[in-house]
């Protein structure tokens, strides 16, 4: 498990490099990373379960926040977007994953809880 939280942690910066040339990136990039630094943490095994599932629910929370008016879908293959419909659900998408993953995490940090120092 401590490989799948590595790769999620790789996703997850890598999800924050890319925001750069997003638009609004001092939104983006700290969502992303504050994802990565959860992974971190998970792998190291410092924060509890709770801290986790709080931040799931945020980023529920965040991801319904972003869903828009209307679903046009999300077209991957193409580079320009259509129209903003189109910005709004990939960036819905985005924090859906962040959320699976902080519930993956929270989960993980359960059967592993952190140890006292």
């Amino acid at each position: 498990m401590k490989l799948v939280i590595i790769v999620l942690g790789l996703v997850f910066l890598l999800f924050s490099y890319f925001q750069f040339n997003d638009p609004d990136p001092e939104i983006w990039v700290p969502v992303y990373s504050m994802a990565a630094l959860a992974c971190y943490m998970a792998h190291r095994e410092l924060w509890p379960s709770w801290v986790f599932y709080i931040m799931a629910a945020a980023y529920l929370v965040g991801a319904i926040w972003q869903w828009p008016p209307a679903f046009e879908g999300v077209f991957f293959g193409e580079i320009k977007m259509k129209s903003l419909n189109i910005e709004l659900a990939r960036e819905s998408f985005g924090v859906g994953i962040c959320t699976l993953a902080m519930v993956f995490l929270g989960w993980q940090a359960k059967v592993n809880p952190p140890t006292a120092i």
